[in-house]
């Protein structure tokens, strides 16, 4: 099989990434899939803890130079990407800081993570697992008593994680006018939680899996409840000072990027006129612990490449990152999640484990394979990043990345 051919293949899979119960099958089995990688060696860690540090080797960049090209244009006015191979590492920016200065991206520029945020709070969880200070088979209704209903079905830590709790999420509108007219709402995670107890139960606990916010939502709030301090302190004590990610926060109330950022735009249509409105300043209050963080490119690849090492989480709890539970999804496909991350299985058989993110303005995702040694983040300020198909950005990167695999 050509590497055109298992490029195509495997960007299909990473396309249906949020439609459950579609793309490429994964096991079924509550096991890890694939052996524990050896270790990394001495280059690929430096250029972890780096951060910066990404030397080009013999690496041939140009199907990524021209996947980002062109920008900025009808579909993002920006992208960024960064991607690591056994050949060598590049990156690169296209496109413009904002349409008004036409300024270009700025170097190390910051963006919304937005689900990326999913595997720092699995991190985070995991790592008061391994201190003895969660049991991943305890209960919601024993660490956070109360926040559910008392004659509520048990709910575990692990099925936070793995997206089978059966909490529904509440349901707000879609629409972009009413998103843009609430940009700035303050939520609380016990308000959202509320809101979306007030839906029925999607399924009983541990029975399906369904990709949704609100087991994050919950995981951030135990976080808090065990360690008596903010999720965004546990965040940076625990992971950003300690890998030295210096563009790695948790916003808070704040609605603003602090630091060095692109804007980004989301696309609206009104009277038949589409314009684009800077969507850069938005409250990420309803999305907290899950879908909320900030960084960079070169902090989710020194995140990513300690995490896949054993540097962040030990065993055996980093193995839950790595197992999906048998169960089917809610469309009745098999489950791809695990704590986390998600599995997808490319062409060759090779499984790159990721996590991709949207808010409005921005799209970002963080992948690698599970000995670290090929890694891709990138960061597009798309046009319609809710939209329901990916964006055409998005998809050029993406089938250039697992090309240049």
């Amino acid at each position: 099989m050509n590497r055109r051919t298992v490029a195509a293949t495997a960007l299909a899979a990473l396309l249906t990434v949020a439609v459950p119960g579609t793309g490429t099958a994964a096991p079924r089995a509550a096991a890890p899939l694939g052996p524990a990688p050896a270790p990394l060696d001495a280059a690929l860690l430096d250029a972890g803890r780096s951060g910066v540090d990404c030397r080009p080797g013999t690496l041939d960049a140009a199907p990524m130079r021209a996947a980002i090209a062109g920008l900025p244009n009808a579909d993002a006015t920006s992208a960024q990407v960064r991607i690591t191979t056994p050949d060598g590492c590049w990156t690169g920016t296209s496109g413009v800081r904002d349409l008004r200065t036409g300024a270009p991206v700025p170097p190390h520029a910051r963006f919304r993570v937005g689900s990326a945020t999913k595997m720092f709070t699995a991190a985070l969880v995991l790592q008061l697992a391994a201190e003895g200070r969660i049991d991943l088979d305890g209960t919601v209704q024993d660490y956070l008593p109360g926040l559910l209903p008392a004659d509520y079905p048990t709910v575990t830590v692990r099925q936070l994680l793995n997206h089978t709790s059966g909490i529904s999420s509440p349901t707000v509108p879609d629409d972009i006018e009413w998103q843009l007219a609430h940009r700035y709402d303050r939520w609380t995670p016990e308000q959202i939680v509320r809101a979306g107890l007030e839906n029925p139960r999607a399924f009983d606990p541990g029975e399906k899996q369904d990709y949704t916010n609100m087991g994050y939502i919950v995981a951030g709030l135990l976080v808090e409840k065990v360690t008596g301090h903010t999720y965004e302190q546990e965040l940076s004590r625990r992971i950003a000072r300690p890998l030295g990610l210096r563009d790695t926060y948790g916003p808070g109330d704040d609605p603003r990027i602090r630091g060095p950022h692109a804007h980004g735009y989301q696309a609206v249509t009104r009277d038949g006129v589409t314009e684009l409105v800077d969507a850069t300043v938005w409250s990420q209050t309803f999305t907290p612990a899950s879908g909320d963080l900030i960084s960079s490119l070169a902090d989710l690849d020194t995140f990513t490449t300690a995490l896949f090492a054993g540097r962040v989480v030990p065993e055996p709890q980093l193995t839950e990152m790595f197992t999906l539970p048998p169960v089917d999804d809610v469309a009745g496909g098999p489950a791809r999640y695990g704590a986390g991350l998600t599995a997808m299985r490319l062409a060759d058989g090779e499984i790159l484990w990721a996590k991709t993110g949207s808010r409005y303005g921005y799209l970002a995702a963080a992948a690698s394979t599970r000995d670290g040694r090929f890694r891709v983040e990138y960061s597009i300020t798309a046009t319609d990043a809710k939209g329901e198909e990916l964006s055409a950005t998005a998809q050029a990167v993406i089938s250039a990345a697992l090309g240049m695999a």
